[in-house]
This record gives structure tokens, C-alpha cells and sequence, in this order.
């Protein structure tokens, strides 16, 4: 069988008098002298001058996923509710509604510290509380016979009566 002979199309590759032609036809054109600098703010990254032609809106790359924590696949949505998860833990659910967190997401933004620090505080203030009480009334906790002592100098240096420790 005989192929048929193919036309080439415009595609096709120039034939190298084509060539020679279009390289008589253009005519060299003297170089400028020398590029004035051009202005930083002018300039892109790469250190050329800003073209002021419309350009191409660039496409939004999406979100950049977080690297995996390696704990494998999530068993509770981020948005689940802390009473559900915790429906047993009774304690837990004291500290979620003293940090006023309901879901997963609004706890996972409190760091370990940060939770001891905010629960210890209003039992540290208690406690001073407590001390400078049982210190006006003439007594103290275990081992707290100092603190009393330097609280009521304090308060009042001369018009509260303390008491000597009897032996």
C-alpha cells in the first residue's frame, strides 16, 4: 500500500532560504547608551522595572494545610461540645465553665500554664483572704504564726492587743 503524500501546514518548520530572508529584513538598531537607575520602588523582586500594563489577577493559592501532629485521624470534630465529650468528668466541666469555653476549638486556644494560672489565681487570693482574716481575730493557720503576726503589725501597730504565746 501506498501513503498518500501530506501537506505541511504553516506550523511546519521554515526552510532555511525562508530564513536567510527574514534575517536580511531586519535591520539592527543601535543600543541605548546606558539605562538610567531605576527607582526601588519601581522595581519588582527581581530588580526590573515595573511594567504600569494591566497585569493578570494572580489565582489565590489555598490555605496551606497544618503539618500532621502525627496522632493520626481526629476522633472529635473540633466544634464538639465540651459537656458531651467530658459527660463523666464533672471536675472538667467546673474548669470549662470557670474559662467559659464550649467547644473544643475555644479550649484548644488556652495553653496548660495559662489554664493553672487562671485557676490557681482566685485560690491564691482566697487563701490571703483566709490568712488575713483568722490574723484579726487573734489566730492563724498551721505554721502561719509569722504571717499574723507581721499582718496585724500592719493593720494597726499600737491599737490591737497581741496575744503572747503561751507555753
Amino acid at each position: 500500500m501506498a501513503s498518500p503524500k501530506r501537506r505541511r501546514t504553516g506550523s511546519a518548520k521554515k526552510s532555511s532560504a525562508a530564513k536567510a530572508r527574514s534575517a536580511k529584513t531586519v535591520v539592527s538598531r543601535p543600543k541605548p547608551a546606558a539605562k538610567k537607575a531605576v527607582s526601588k520602588k519601581a522595581t519588582g523582586t527581581s530588580g526590573r522595572a515595573k511594567s504600569f500594563a494591566p497585569q493578570k489577577a494572580r489565582v489565590k493559592k489555598p490555605a496551606a494545610r497544618r503539618k500532621s501532629t502525627g496522632f493520626g485521624r481526629v476522633r472529635v470534630p473540633v466544634d464538639a461540645r465540651l459537656d458531651l465529650v467530658f459527660q463523666k468528668d464533672y471536675q472538667a466541666r467546673e474548669v470549662f465553665d470557670f474559662l467559659k469555653v464550649q467547644s473544643i476549638r475555644e479550649l484548644e486556644q488556652f495553653g496548660p500554664a495559662e489554664i493553672i494560672d487562671r485557676l490557681t489565681g482566685p485560690m491564691q487570693q482566697t487563701v490571703l483572704r483566709i490568712r488575713k482574716t483568722l490574723a484579726l481575730v487573734n489566730r492563724h493557720l498551721a505554721k502561719d504564726e509569722k504571717f499574723a503576726q507581721d499582718f496585724l503589725r500592719e493593720v494597726s501597730p499600737g491599737s490591737v492587743k497581741r496575744r503572747t504565746p503561751q507555753k
